[in-house]
């Protein structure tokens, strides 16, 4: 259980929330865990199997505190929301903002700042920890040409050219990816990007990952209000989740391309875990899936310290926490929307 940005996280499974004396009560069988006052809170997110009490719902609806309801794995199930809540301003001001390029700009800048940034330190990190084993020169290379990417998103004056500007650091990013595989290169080789269907192994699991970190980036704006398919950089398009796509490209590099990089590297993810399709695509098989699944929930629960709110948090709320800060700077709390820097 944590309280972030005015907002109150549940994130045991048996938690059971209830209502006394205008306090959210946090119960886990007979132990109570916590009482914290409604009115010093403005949101809760439950992750939670066993819910809320009626009595806690019609008091959150009253005090205009919302309430998300999430599986423990990260589904989103439901917000209950009073007369008083604010989603409706919220998600005017999110429609007039990326109606308006000269206002979504800034916010697209810094979802694809948080991008190359992070795809230029997974590069230096492996780097700096593996420079026996990799080829240095090239990445040092690749790592050359992010930097120069950084101010050209900085200057640049239209979301077109900034998604030039992404494409052209992505292909940077990943002409080095390769020499980031430090074992079963037979197996595991990455020679570009290939989806619909994926090519390679290393596609395949890259693939089936950004389709989990979508899901709970969707989920994450979801659950503070704001509409997921309607974003400031990726194009509007029916069933797309374009503004959970602008969200996830900053977590990208260090969230998803480092988790496949560790199931390989470590071994945790084979050859056998794929098969191959009749057109002539790669997929992870059942067990496979499994594997990552199983992964990537134990990932979601290790600390990470959150470099602008400088405290310790579990991965898995990273993206709660950066749509409550995409919430902020559309209310105009923040200046500017923070993207996640990682170090």
């Amino acid at each position: 259980m944590r309280q972030l940005l005015n907002t109150l996280f549940v994130l045991s499974e048996g938690a059971y929330l209830s209502l006394k004396d205008d306090n959210v009560v946090v119960q886990n069988k007979d132990k109570r865990l916590a009482s914290i006052p409604l009115r010093s809170i403005e949101g809760i997110v439950s992750f939670s199997y066993k819910g809320a009490s009626p009595a806690l719902m019609g008091k959150c609806a009253e005090f205009g505190v919302s309430i998300a309801f999430f599986s423990p794995h990260g589904h989103y199930y439901c917000s209950i929301l009073g007369e008083k809540n604010r989603n409706v301003l919220l998600r005017r001001e999110q429609f007039r903002v990326a109606d308006d390029e000269s206002r979504s700009l800034p916010v697209a800048k810094s979802f694809i700042l948080g991008k190359v940034f992070n795809c230029r330190w997974v590069l230096e990190r492996t780097k700096r920890d593996h420079a026996m084993r990799v080829n240095v020169e090239r990445i040092s290379a690749q790592s050359a040409a992010l930097k120069c990417a950084l101010g050209e998103v900085e200057n640049c004056s239209s979301v077109d050219e900034l998604r030039g500007i992404e494409g052209n650091a992505a292909k940077d990013y990943f002409a080095a990816y390769d020499d980031l595989i430090l074992r079963s290169k037979d197996d595991f080789y990455f020679e570009g990007r290939s989806r619909r269907p994926p090519m390679d192994r290393m596609n395949a699991l890259m693939s089936f990952v950004y389709t989990l970190l979508t899901g709970d980036c969707t989920a994450a704006l979801q659950g503070v209000g704001l509409d997921p398919y309607v974003g400031f950089m990726h194009v509007d398009r029916p069933g797309r989740a374009s503004l959970a796509l602008d969200l996830m490209e900053e977590f990208r590099p260090v969230v998803a391309d480092r988790f496949v990089l560790s199931l390989v590297n470590t071994g945790a993810i084979k050859r056998k875990d794929f098969e191959e399709r009749e057109n002539d695509g790669i997929f992870l098989n059942e067990k496979g899936r499994k594997t990552v699944l199983a992964s990537w929930q134990k990932r979601k629960q290790e600390q990470m310290t959150h470099p602008f709110l400088n405290e310790k948090i579990p991965w898995g709320l990273v993206p709660y926490v950066q749509a409550l800060l995409l919430v902020r700077a559309l209310r105009g709390d923040l200046d500017a929307y923070p993207p996640l820097l990682w170090k």
